[in-house]
């Protein structure tokens, strides 16, 4: 399958969450988009199939109707906190939907990419983690997205699964860590930055456009798929404050400990992408070069666009 050379049908399940609508974005010029949503989306520019993906039978449904060339799994239960208090429904979303996916694809013979997390190592190893590390996961989140990976690369070895973090403006402009920074910020109000949590971020239409790019080159299985620079959140937060000529005084340095928060999180998620670069032949997008395409988005009203999408 060559992108670029012909038009190729894309289903995206998730697609208003953070990845999933800006995956759309990235692909509906030169693809066709078929999203499944709930409800939300009311005024997308491309074709929408409302469903609830873990009612009996949909997912063979959707599959039958849309035929795509290649399935994309954005869908997940991604709020940690919500996963502790209901850990059935994060095993049905993040467990068992990636495996009725995975095998409702491979028995059509159509290729799939799932999207799971760097959240399943408990980042007690000192330096970077590779495809190779046995993951440990923390919490009900980590823990059914990890046994997502293994179902559906049992289900379909073929399959592509990706550990992401990613960054980027989402539908209700607070969706993910850049936006909380930047409207913080924006308010001029006060805000924590752990100085203990190490990542990846990456701008999120980079993990899109890479994603399709592993497409391309015909890869699968297990891949780290992050930014190639680790660093803390509460640097995170100061480099968005910087690009946007915001106070970064406004941001305190602060321990996860005394978070407050349900859900245990790892203190070091850095991941290595070396197997990711060597099998696409190129390095991955820098951190600075995605958080100007983020700035950049920001002036041009790339948020207001894809909020519109929401809004008939």
């Amino acid at each position: 399958m060559e992108l670029g050379t012909w038009n190729m049908k894309i289903l995206l399940t998730g697609v208003s969450g953070l990845l999933g609508i800006n995956f759309a974005q990235e692909m509906m010029e030169e693809h066709e988009v078929v999203g499944v949503d709930r409800g939300k989306l009311t005024n997308a520019p491309f074709k929408i199939f409302k469903h609830d993906l873990l009612e009996t039978g949909v997912v063979d449904t959707i599959l039958d109707d849309a035929r795509p060339d290649w399935v994309v799994n954005c869908a997940a239960l991604a709020d940690l906190d919500i996963c502790e208090d209901d850990p059935e429904l994060s095993k049905l979303l993040n467990t068992d939907l990636p495996r009725r996916l995975a095998r409702a694809s491979k028995m059509r013979g159509v290729p799939f990419a799932h999207i799971s997390t760097d959240a399943v190592f408990d980042g007690q190893k000192d330096g970077f983690y590779s495809e190779e590390d046995s993951p440990s996961p923390m919490s009900v989140y980590a823990k059914t997205k990890l046994d997502g990976e293994w179902a559906v690369l049992t289900e379909n070895p073929k399959a592509i699964v990706a550990r992401v973090n990613f960054y980027g403006w989402s539908l209700n402009g607070r969706r993910s860590l850049a936006e909380f920074f930047y409207n913080n910020l924006t308010h001029n109000k006060s805000m924590s930055g752990f100085t203990d949590v190490l990542f990846c971020p990456m701008l999120v239409n980079d993990t899109a456009r890479t994603l399709t790019k592993m497409q391309k080159r015909g890869l699968k299985g297990l891949y780290h798929l992050v930014g190639p620079q680790a660093m803390s959140k509460y640097q995170f937060g100061v480099e968005i404050a910087r690009r946007f000529n915001m106070r970064e005084s406004d941001i305190t340095p602060k321990s996860v400990n005394f978070s407050g928060l349900i859900a245990k999180r790892s203190n070091n998620l850095w991941l290595s992408t070396r197997k990711l670069s060597t099998d696409l032949g190129e390095d991955l997008p820098s951190f600075s070069t995605g958080l100007e395409e983020f700035y950049k988005q920001h002036t041009e009203g790339y948020p207001q666009k894809i909020r519109s999408y929401q809004h008939s």
